[in-house]
């Protein structure tokens, strides 16, 4: 029986995922006419009506920690990345986020819309030295423009308790943007995995960390950002282990 009830929630919670991405790209379309902090307001409102409904429909609760290590101004972030929910929450915390995402989602409904509207950055993974320069060349940009440049270093959703590979493209950013490296931690995939569709109740927690200093050798760089990613995202899903 409760499984069958994680499975109405999860439905009717993914009609509503979407049927608010459909209400919000719709409505709000005119708004891609106008300057992209307009495009940016249509997002976040979007992002908090996820929220909303995680909250009141599957049980997920969302909560922000290590607030005082959040960047306001031009930064760049290195998030781990368990669900689609790590693309979601941080718009409602962070003031001018430019996500690095791959090129085929700017053809979606909607959501390429308002990627494209608001400038992030989309790379095609095919050409990989050619999609690393033009990556670099966006994000610093983005950067000059005083924006926080989000990117997943492991490159696709990967399982708790995996032991993800962290791929290349953050170290180049790293290096040629001359700046900090912001650390966001979860436990997303706890409660909402990368794949299926079942959400179940819980706490998901996004915790930003101390950023890493600017001018950290490449090695050291991977090294310490995986493991301080995956120690504190690995403390938040025994926190809420049941």
């Amino acid at each position: 029986m409760s499984f069958l009830i994680t499975r109405i929630r999860s439905l009717l919670f993914m009609l509503w995922l979407y049927g608010t991405m459909a209400f919000f790209g719709i409505l709000c379309s005119p708004l891609l006419l106008f300057p992209i902090p307009a495009a940016m307001a249509v997002i976040r409102w979007w992002a908090g009506s996820v929220l909303f409904g995680a909250r009141w429909i599957v049980g997920v609760k969302v909560e922000f920690r290590g607030l005082e290590h959040r960047p306001d101004g031009p930064a760049l972030i290195a998030g781990k990345h368990l669900s689609m929910l790590d693309t979601i929450a941080p718009f409602v915390v962070l003031k001018r986020p430019a996500y690095v995402l791959k090129h085929s989602l700017i053809y979606l409904p909607f959501l390429g819309w308002y990627a494209l509207r608001t400038k992030m950055v989309a790379i095609r993974r095919e050409d990989a030295a050619k999609a690393l320069k033009l990556m670099v060349s966006a994000c610093r940009a983005r950067l000059n423009e005083g924006r926080q440049i989000l990117i997943f270093p492991e490159g696709t959703r990967s399982d708790v308790g995996d032991d993800p590979v962290y791929k290349p493209g953050v170290a180049a950013l790293y290096r040629d943007l001359e700046v900090p490296c912001h650390l966001l931690a979860t436990n997303s995939g706890q409660f909402w995995p990368g794949h299926g569709i079942d959400r179940k109740p819980g706490t998901v927690v996004f915790e930003f960390l101390p950023p890493l200093p600017a001018g950290l050798k490449r090695g050291e760089l991977m090294a310490q950002m995986k493991e301080r990613l995956e120690t504190a995202s690995n403390a938040l899903v025994a926190e809420h282990a049941r």
